[in-house]
């Protein structure tokens, strides 16, 4: 890529940047539980149904992991943060990765008018 190349895909990467929306970091998983109760359906030996689902949202932010339930009304909506916030680091890696090859290209072509 040239160096216009590379400015028009970080315009069009800054663009699509400030169109994602609501963000957080993190993944969601759905889980199962077992109970205390012996006579539970949960601990039926033949056929265990167990309780749930239960949504749980983990991540880490500034160094600092947690975890959190989710109410079932809760979960869509933060898919779709959490993709929000996968999208924003797949852009931004994306920019540096073209800066940096912006910056190499500039070097290359000064050493090319120096002569060296």
């Amino acid at each position: 890529m040239n160096g216009t190349q590379i400015q028009r895909r970080i315009a069009l990467l800054q663009q699509q940047l400030l169109e994602l929306g609501p963000l957080h970091p993190g993944s969601i998983s759905e889980q199962y539980n077992v109970c205390g109760n012996p006579g539970c359906r949960c601990k039926d030996p033949k056929k265990p149904h167990k309780h749930g689902p239960y949504y749980q949202l983990s991540y880490t932010w500034q160094g600092k992991s947690s975890t959190r339930f989710l109410r079932p009304e809760q979960v869509e909506e933060m898919r779709q943060k959490v993709a929000n916030y996968k999208r924003l680091r797949e852009l931004m890696n994306e920019w540096v990765g073209l800066a940096v090859e912006r910056e190499r290209a500039e070097r290359a072509e000064e050493k090319h008018h120096r002569g060296d």
